[in-house]
């Protein structure tokens, strides 16, 4: 199944947001979009993982080099991830601690939302 991917800009930053499972086939996908990005400039990013059902290995090894990338040109990388399992996986992983991860994309962009989720999500 090929991975979907959604590019849009909100704020003044790029969100992107893959559709689907990211696992060892479709992380490529995934990383030629962010690398392309941040090649053309845009190195105020998100990545929304709402509409991702499946991260493995692969797919946290893709968003930490993404994260790497952009931090070396002075950019910001954050996570929107609401899901409590994948939330889990950044937990154990202790990747939790270097990615901002918001719960909403109103939490993202500092808006005031209907859930009473924390902005950052605590580890």
């Amino acid at each position: 199944m090929q991975l979907e991917i959604e590019t849009t800009v909100e704020g003044g930053r790029t969100i992107v947001t893959p559709r689907g499972e990211v696992d060892l086939v479709s992380q490529a996908q995934l990383k030629e979009c962010l690398i392309d990005l941040i090649v053309s400039g845009q190195v105020d990013l998100a990545v929304d993982l709402t509409e991702t059902t499946f991260l493995d290995s692969t797919g946290l090894g893709t968003l930490i080099s993404a994260r790497r990338r952009v931090h070396a040109l002075k950019g910001s990388f954050a996570l929107v991830c609401p899901h409590e399992r994948m939330l889990k996986l950044f937990r154990i992983t202790s990747l939790d601690k270097i990615f901002a991860i918001h719960a909403t994309r109103a939490a993202l962009h500092g808006a005031p939302g209907p859930e009473t989720v924390p902005d950052v999500l605590p580890a």
